[in-house]
């Protein structure tokens, strides 16, 4: 966790070199997962490859966080204890968990991050969480600034520090509250496994049957983008902002890494009683702009209240800007024209439009042809007969630019410590101090009898020279001081030679000063738990999280959802979003109308995608909605076995025995 007066930009890593690439762009820490039990399944590593990461982070006081983030089963226990150990070997500086079963078990001394999976809305149970032993808790992302604020007052800085995404995909579900995917194909949101039915396009039924939307995608939402809201985040108590995409390219982290850390620093040069969780400044080969990544377009989601153009209704694709509009059409290409006369396309770059029925159509470029004054030809890679509805006058969008990806492909970011050199003489020759801009010291000695130079003006100059070649190490000179009582010529193999001892030692002296984030302690007795009964929403899925529930005062608790316990129709989501208020068939919305007021109720609606079927119900008084459902008989049944083996029941009371009725 970062100081109460430090931001950490908190960055994605889907393997290690995208990690070491995040630090290089800016990122203070970065989160990534292990070998297991991350809540990605298909974005595990190696602890070799963990290792290999901090290390690299370790050299500029960056931290590593490690996501063991799935609800366990009973048998995974174990495995999840051995391997947040290895990790802990391996460098690691904190894990990032959702199941609470892991606090009770023999973990190494290393700090403990509350996962977005755990539901944090509440003041209440924020501090539960601190007071449990979490040193840093991410909290929902559909909290407003005031709600922040307020966990903030609930919370010791010095003990917890809050997490919010700043960046990127949206879950539309309160995250860890969301069972569509495991109730419809088995497969678990909450063990890493999301099939992303949020995604697809329904049909919106209303309490009559009438079609309110037609394949629309009403759960999915824009892309999240507090750029604008940094400041005030600050202000509510964030410490540190986090970037979603473990899933996501190289291009992808540069990028967006980049674009923040130039808003950080600006922000950090503007407020001098706020610094930055690591250390160096990063500069860049290229420009940083959002926009040229893949996005459902932007959104501040909740953080300034509720908006009406939060989802990416249309399509859960890329829609990339407007470039021009076609003006010709040909068997094998169409013509463009460009909105902006500099606009350059490149071999490969992505176009697309929209076609009659408002569905987003492809149209990657194979080869293009500059026809002067704004005007291209366009060879797509695909038929032109593929490209329905593409006609003269259809606005044109670019959603890949080639030579931005070629930018990325290559080294575009250098990340520097700032460090002070001193050259001073000592009784038998030279000794130059290097102090680098966190405090650390170190310095080497050269035996060299006295030389005056000819030219002193010239011969200091070299030597400044010689001593400001950095390189490719860390450092970057802030100042070169030659304390000197009488000129000196000192050869340029023996400069270079101080140089390069000094810089070794100073770089030494950092690794051996680095020290882990200590272990936050639970407060004891134990923290009562703000509720005394949990149901499936709840996430217990083995029998340490049970018992640690029960330590803290909880007197019912259900089994997860994937216990299969939960055979009737259940919230399947519970989400802040609201279909109803997105149509404009909210009865807050109505109120005072006149002629409409009375008229709209928050009566249910139907989803239909296909065969699935599943019924949206609002609670208005939370402005919550909930999509209701029940698990599938095949998954009932593809599950027995498994559930058999490893699935818990627990029970709401005490089970009467035979002992106890003899």
């Amino acid at each position: 966790m970062p100081l109460p007066h430090q931001l950490e930009l908190l960055s994605p890593a889907r393997d290690a070199d995208i990690g070491i690439e995040a630090v290089n762009h800016g990122a203070d820490a970065v989160y990534i997962g292990g070998p297991g039990f991350g809540a990605r399944a298909s974005a595990d590593n190696s602890v070799a490859d963990i290792e290999r990461l901090a290390r690299h982070a370790h050299r500029y006081d960056a931290r590593i966080f490690v996501t063991l983030n799935t609800i366990l089963r009973d048998d995974e226990l174990e495995p999840a204890r051995r391997l947040a150990w290895q990790v802990y070997e391996a460098g690691a500086d904190a894990l990032i968990i959702q199941d609470m079963g892991l606090l009770q078990l023999d973990l190494p001394p290393i700090q403990l991050h509350a996962s977005t999976q755990t539901d944090i809305r509440t003041p209440e149970k924020a501090r539960f969480l601190q007071d449990a032993g979490l040193s840093q808790i991410v909290l929902a992302r559909e909290l407003d600034l005031g709600e922040i604020a307020a966990i903030r007052d609930a919370l010791d800085p010095a003990r917890c520090s809050i997490e919010f995404f700043i960046h990127g995909a949206l879950c539309v579900a309160y995250s860890g509250q969301c069972y569509i995917s495991h109730a419809h194909t088995g497969r678990s949101a909450n063990r890493g496994d999301c099939s992303q039915a949020c995604r697809l396009p329904y049909q919106v039924l209303d309490a009559q049957g009438r079609f309110v939307a037609h394949d629309a995608h009403v759960l999915s939402m824009k892309d999240n983008n507090q750029s604008l809201n940094l400041a005030p985040l600050i202000d509510a108590g964030v410490r540190s902002f986090k970037i979603e995409g473990r899933y996501k390219d190289m291009g992808y982290v540069k990028n967006i890494t980049a674009h923040y850390r130039r808003l950080f620093d600006a922000i950090l040069d503007a407020r001098p009683e706020l610094a930055r969780a690591s250390s160096g400044r990063c500069t860049f080969s290229f420009t940083p702009d959002p926009q040229q990544n893949f996005n459902r377009e932007f959104t501040d989601y909740f953080v300034n209240g509720r908006k009406d153009d939060i989802g990416a209704f249309d399509t859960p694709k890329n829609p990339g800007q407007p470039v021009g509009f076609v003006t010709r059409v040909a068997a094998d290409h169409f013509d463009l024209m460009a909105d902006d006369p500099a606009l350059v396309l490149q071999n490969g770059d992505g176009l697309c439009y929209w076609d009659a029925q408002k569905a987003l159509v492809g149209a990657q470029t194979n080869r293009v042809e500059a026809l002067g004054d704004g005007a291209w030809r366009v060879f797509p890679k695909d038929p032109m007969g593929a490209l329905h509805d593409l006609r003269k006058g259809t606005v044109v969008n670019r959603n890949r630019r080639m030579d931005w990806t070629r930018t990325l492909d290559k080294k575009s970011a250098d990340r520097r410590i700032g460090v002070w050199l001193k050259l001073s003489e000592t009784a038998d020759g030279l000794q130059l101090a290097a102090t680098d801009e966190d405090g650390h010291t170190a310095s080497a000695q050269v035996q060299l009898s006295h030389n005056a130079p000819k030219d002193v003006a010239g011969s200091n100059a070299k030597l400044r020279e010689s001593l400001a070649r950095l390189g490719e190490t860390l450092f970057t000179p802030i100042e070169i001081a030659l304390d000197l009582p009488r000129p000196w010529f000192v050869p340029a193999s023996v400069a270079n030679a101080l140089r390069r001892d000094a810089i070794a030692a100073l770089e030494a002296a950092r690794a051996a000063a680095w020290q882990r984030l200590p272990r936050a302690v639970p407060v004891e007795p134990p923290a009562p738990y703000p509720e005394d009964s949990l149901s499936y929403l709840a996430n217990v899925f083995n029998h340490a999280a049970r018992d640690f529930y029960a330590r803290h005062g909880v007197k019912v608790i259900d089994a997860a959802y994937e216990s299969h316990e939960e055979e009737g129709e259940v919230s399947l989501m519970i989400t802040k979003h609201c279909v109803r208020y997105s149509l404009s068939l909210c009865p807050k919305q109505a109120k005072g109308v006149i002629g409409v007021k009375g008229t709209v109720k928050a009566e249910p609606l139907q989803l239909i995608n296909g065969k699935e079927r599943l019924t949206l119900r609002f609670d208005c008084k939370p402005c919550e909605m909930h999509v209701m459902g029940k698990i599938k008989r095949g998954v009932l049944q593809a599950g027995a076995r498994d559930a058999a083996e490893h699935a818990l029941r627990f029970y709401r009371r005490q089970p009467v025995t035979q002992a106890m009725t003899d």
